[in-house]
């Protein structure tokens, strides 16, 4: 594993990278191949917004990239933990605190043919799964790894 200037790089290129090429995959998931977001899906997609903004602004502002890496990387962590949780609901280990209802198209002509023709997709059923592991538990896995060696690479940095 790096350690000093090395693994500070690849904290920043993590922080940043990471959470972006999550982000492209689920959306060529919603319109590629027709895997809508239930609400859910939505709270996980937020901290990842916040992550790419805070790894770039890592390599704008260098004078504050150690704690807008570790910025990144928590929020990186909130979007893995509401992963685990939705993985929970979508597997029936413990029940969600949301509707998961559709939301109408902004901007729609007619508001309520937009509602009527939206997508329901709830929060409880598994859309699609790879061995057995949902989209919000490769979430969870994927964020919260590479979170955690995140923080890893900034104790090893110290100093960089």
């Amino acid at each position: 594993m790096p350690s000093g200037a090395k693994a500070f790089s690849l904290a920043r290129l993590l922080a940043f990278g990471v959470p972006a090429a999550l982000l492209i995959a689920v959306y060529v998931g919603q319109y590629g191949f027709d895997l809508y977001p239930c609400e859910m899906c939505w709270w996980q997609r937020y901290p990842h917004f916040v992550a790419v903004v805070l790894g770039a602004l890592a390599f704008a502002l260098r004078g504050q990239a150690r704690l807008l890496i570790g910025l990144a990387a928590l929020a990186m962590l909130v979007s893995g933990g509401i992963g685990a949780m939705h993985a929970g609901v979508e597997y029936g280990w413990w029940e969600g605190f949301t509707t998961c209802t559709a939301n109408a198209v902004d901007g729609a002509a007619d508001p309520l043919k937009a509602i009527l023709a939206a997508p329901i997709v709830r929060c409880d059923q598994v859309q699609w799964s790879l061995l057995g592991i949902s989209l919000a538990g490769y979430n969870f896995l994927v964020s919260t790894g590479t979170a955690l060696l995140i923080f890893v690479l900034l104790r090893r940095a110290k100093g960089a």
